[in-house]
């Protein structure tokens, strides 16, 4: 029931965001729409024109957007990066599309940049080979026993710069990580999940991974923020081990009146809900780690 509630909360406040006097500097609409014209433009065979019934509501969104944030946020210039190679494609085939290019070129008549596809091999090159990559994930191991020792901030900050390159379906990014780096705080939250007895009372820094059902307008994508928000937090785990950080994620299921306590401490939205927790610090050298047997290749590559 609780998930219904807030899919339907995060229904109308989807299709409110529109109404509002002073628009979020990100737009779930805009990022979607502007990804499927990137994926549009990178299509073979390209179609020309392409995307006619959504491009007018693509436009009028970016101008919204535009003329609300200035100035321009990374998100505004990635958007109009792509409509410009849009409109260069296709306004010479759609009467209806080189209208709306003028529409575009009336609110925004800054040079065009580099926010663009681009091709595979244009890709930077990576002196790191397999065997580095997989000693790096079987050292990631879960770590419930750290020092003392207070964690910067800053190193979180690079944890979620790296999280942030993880892959979301129309590059909605649906969540966010709340933290906390006073280990009282830690342990009351963590508290709240299943399983932490016995080791949520010494965590120096705790996460809560938040999802926000309002990035969607449609019941089907309502699992997106359990994806999304997933791979995100693989690679941020990761990260914090580079970072000289160890982590545990740290299971959050679905009980009422944890997600009650929960959302009351946290003051959540009516349209988000917990994800995961993620506990992290520098760990304990003498804390021991589970040996946690993983399931063999065999066992988990399948042919369909």
């Amino acid at each position: 029931m609780r998930e219904q509630h807030a899919v339907i909360a995060g229904r109308a406040r989807f299709l409110l965001r529109a109404q509002q006097q002073t628009p979020p500097e990100s737009d779930p609409l805009l990022r979607r729409n502007i990804h499927r014209l990137e994926k549009g433009l990178l299509m073979r065979p390209r179609k020309v024109p392409f995307a006619l019934e959504y491009i007018a509501e693509t436009v009028a969104c970016f101008l919204r957007q535009q003329r609300a944030n200035e100035p321009a946020s990374d998100e505004i210039r990635w958007a109009a990066d792509i409509l410009q190679q849009y409109f260069a494609v296709c306004a010479a085939a759609s009467k209806q599309v080189a209208q709306l290019a003028l529409q575009f070129e009336a609110g925004w008549q800054q040079p065009g940049g580099q926010k663009v596809p681009y091709r595979y091999d244009g890709l930077p090159s990576l002196q790191m080979h397999y065997d580095d990559f997989l000693l790096l994930c079987q050292r990631r191991r879960s770590v419930r026993w750290y020092l003392p020792n207070p964690v910067p901030k800053d190193l979180l900050e690079q944890a979620v710069a790296a999280a942030a390159q993880a892959p979301s379906a129309c590059n909605r990014q649906p969540f966010r990580f709340l933290y906390t780096l006073d280990p009282t705080k830690a342990a009351e939250v963590a508290a709240l999940a299943v399983g932490t007895a016995g080791f949520a009372g010494q965590l120096p820094a705790l996460m809560v991974v938040v999802g926000d059902l309002s990035q969607f307008a449609e019941n089907r994508d309502r699992h997106l923020i359990y994806i999304d928000a997933a791979l995100a937090s693989m690679q941020l785990m990761l990260a914090l081990d580079r970072l000289g950080l160890a982590s545990c994620p740290i299971n959050w299921p679905d009980i009422e009146q944890n997600e009650t306590k929960m959302e009351t401490l946290l003051k959540l939205e009516a349209w988000e809900r917990p994800v995961m927790l993620i506990a992290t610090g520098y760990a304990d050298p003498a804390g021991g780690i589970a040996y946690s047997q993983k399931k063999s290749v065999a066992q988990l590559l399948v042919e369909i």
